[in-house]
């Protein structure tokens, strides 16, 4: 299947081509670096889907195993909920 069609990330519209590219072009050889230029990972779901596919990305770029590809200090955060700006506005405040 062609890398370009294969989605990775659904949430920011990121190909596995993208992903590839990032690593294998511009030298972004880890996590933290893939997912900020690419923007993968950055969306509602936080990389639940996404991570572990750009892992396995760089570890056989590395030649090693997903658990083992150098990270930095990742801040992996909760997925978060949409809300309407409406509900925000009824939150009552101690004014």
């Amino acid at each position: 299947m062609d890398p370009e069609k294969i989605i990775v990330c659904r949430c920011e519209d990121v190909t596995l081509a993208d992903i590839r590219r990032a690593i294998y072009e511009l030298g972004y050889t880890t996590y933290d670096e893939v997912k900020r230029y690419t923007r993968a990972g950055m969306g509602p779901c936080g990389g639940k889907t996404c991570r572990p596919i750009i892992l396995k990305e760089l570890a056989r770029y590395w030649k090693t195993t997903p658990d083992k590809v150098p990270m930095r200090a990742t801040m992996i955060r909760p997925p978060m909920k949409n809300i309407t700006f409406a509900t925000a506005v009824e939150v009552e405040s101690d004014e």
